[in-house]
């Protein structure tokens, strides 16, 4: 026979007291007097009650849940980006809906759809492509959402980043330094303003400090996976590019190995850096020279300033830059 489920009228009939005074006491309310919340928690234990969270949520208009946007939930980056912001809502007691995206443009806005009409209390996107489209699904949501290593230059939405022009400057002067002229960037789209916009930018301004020409063949776009860093592999050679600095660390160990198993030696023939510093690059032969960036911490960040706009409370600071770094290993000089 099928087990019947335990309401809060069953709760009230035992405690003798009103649904009221029930519900008063599993929302954390002070105006109940000690005894009458302990018995009242006796019963809940007794009878094995678990409060409705749906029907909380449309009596109180909250459903203490967050939405994630996430391009990619098998990528190290963003995992680890999620679990930072996992952390900060369980210590706030939210619950998470992750979302992904699959790094689908069209279904990144399904998915912020979708989240928005679960109801949620707000959201944090992690998005690639923040387009007419997604901006407009923001203006229209009635709860705050924040931007989580994702960059949009045209929006107020808040947002917790590092800045990427500069790594990626910096990491191109290195190899520049290092003597080399034609440096390949690989990138994913150019369609993602946080690549065209920002990480592109820090490519271009890097050269032209050095006096280097521009050379868009040395731009070379793919998917962010192993797969495509591998083909590309082929794409740089045919470039004569002697280094490149690599927006993904799973595209950079694909370039890596694409390379090796056509004979080029790294370091000594080919340079190269990558950009997230997530456990990928020390898992590669050799292992990787990369940009460092506080991936935990971008989302832990993002998830606190989200509970502050559910809070209605001031952000002392809209859009936040995490200080980034730089480890050298073995894919440089």
């Amino acid at each position: 026979m099928e087990k019947q489920t335990i309401t809060i009228y069953d709760v009230a009939r035992e405690a003798k007291v009103s649904m009221a005074t029930v519900s008063r006491v599993v929302n954390g309310n002070a105006n109940v007097k000690q005894e009458t919340k302990e018995k009242v928690e006796a019963v809940i234990e007794r009878l094995g009650y678990r409060p409705n969270a749906v029907a909380r949520g449309l009596a109180s208009r909250r459903t203490t849940t967050i939405g994630v946007v996430i391009p990619d939930v098998t990528d190290h980056y963003f995992a680890e980006l999620a679990r930072g912001i996992d952390d900060v809502a369980a210590m706030y007691h939210y619950q998470i809906i992750l979302a992904n995206s699959d790094e689908s443009d069209t279904k990144e806005l399904q998915v912020l759809e979708n989240l928005l009409s679960k109801q949620v209390d707000g959201i944090v996107f992690m998005g690639n492509l923040i387009d007419d489209g997604i901006r407009k699904e923001f203006a229209r949501a009635d709860v705050p959402i924040v931007l989580a290593g994702s960059v949009d230059h045209v929006s107020e939405q808040p947002s917790v980043n590092i800045d990427y022009t500069t790594a990626i400057g910096e990491a191109t002067t290195k190899l520049l330094k290092n003597g080399h002229k034609r440096i390949a960037f690989v990138t994913g789209s150019l369609d993602h303003g946080i690549n065209r916009e920002f990480k592109l930018k820090g490519y271009m301004n890097a050269l032209a400090v050095a006096g280097v020409d521009y050379d868009e063949s040395l731009v070379l776009q793919g998917d962010y996976d192993y797969q495509s860093g591998y083909q590309i592999a082929a794409l740089v050679q045919e470039a004569k590019a002697t280094a490149a600095v690599v927006v993904n660390d799973e595209m950079a160990a694909g370039l890596l190995n694409g390379l090796t198993d056509a004979g080029v030696n790294v370091p000594d023939d080919f340079e190269l850096i990558t950009n997230n510093n997530s456990k990928i690059a020390v898992m590669t032969r050799p292992q990787m020279s990369s940009i460092t960036q506080p991936i935990y911490d971008l989302g832990a960040v993002a998830m606190r300033m989200l509970t502050k706009l559910m809070n209605h409370e001031e952000l002392a600071v809209k859009n936040i830059i995490l200080p980034h770094g730089y480890i050298d290993r073995d894919s440089t000089k």
